[in-house]
Order: C-alpha cells, then structure tokens, then sequence
C-alpha cells in the first residue's frame, strides 16, 4: 500500500485516494500512463500480458517504507514521459507478496524486450536509470 501511513487511524478509502494522497504528499503526479499492482493478481495479469504479447516494460519494484525507492520513483515518474513507447509499471512489494517473493532489494527494476526479462538493476542512479532505459526501448 502506497500510503498506509498517510491517513487517520480508522479511516476507511479507497485504493486510488490512498494513491492520489501518496503522491501529494510527495509532491508528483504520477503519468497515468505508469500502471500500479496493487496485489498479486494484478502483478502476474500485467506480467503475463508482457510475455504474451511480448512486448518491452519497465518494472519498478519498491515498497511505501524505503526511503531509496521513495527518491527515485519522482525520476521513475519523469523518465516515463521520455520513454513513451515503453511501459511503465509500478510493484509495491508489500501489497504483491507473492508475485515479488524474488525481489530481494528495493528498488529493483526489470527490464522486458520481445516478452522476456532481459536485464535487472538495483538500487537508484537517474544516468544509469537513463541509460538502461535507452537500451531497452
């Protein structure tokens, strides 16, 4: 969950409310072209879409307490506006368990050419972000 701790105890919302206020609170509007999992289910529909179709994406795996992920997803953001013909995808590892039992760091991005995964990188740096995506579009 994006934003668990954003809202009052006991307050009931709705998943896009707790993204929306996830977001101002970081000060960004998330492209609504970036695609969110917001649990296993929609993680494994979006990844069998991407081998089906064998198409290119960018997953970003991170979770709502780390403080790296919470740098970078503003340059993950930007950088979708430039790489417009891939598509981005946001994992929070917490509402995915399951789909992301792999994942052993935050943040980690999976790069997808032709269907298939076809490179990793850990951790945060906008250039070498840049470049990766450069490669892979």
């Amino acid at each position: 969950m994006l934003s668990k701790v954003l809202w009052p105890i006991g307050k009931r919302v709705t998943k896009g409310e707790e993204d929306a206020r996830f977001l101002e609170a970081v000060h960004l509007a998330v492209p609504q072209r970036i695609q969110s999992a917001s649990n296993d289910a929609q993680l494994e529909e979006i990844l069998q879409n991407i081998k089906a179709t064998k198409t290119s994406a960018v997953i970003n795996y991170g979770a709502s307490w780390c403080r790296v992920c919470s740098q970078i997803l503003p340059v993950f953001c930007r950088l979708s506006n430039e790489f417009r013909k891939l598509p981005f995808i946001y994992a929070d590892i917490d509402e995915c368990p399951n789909a992301t039992q792999a994942i052993r760091y935050t943040p980690t991005f999976h790069f997808y050419r032709d269907g298939e995964k076809v490179d990793e990188m850990f951790g945060i740096g906008e250039e070498r972000l840049r470049d990766r995506l450069w490669l892979h579009s």
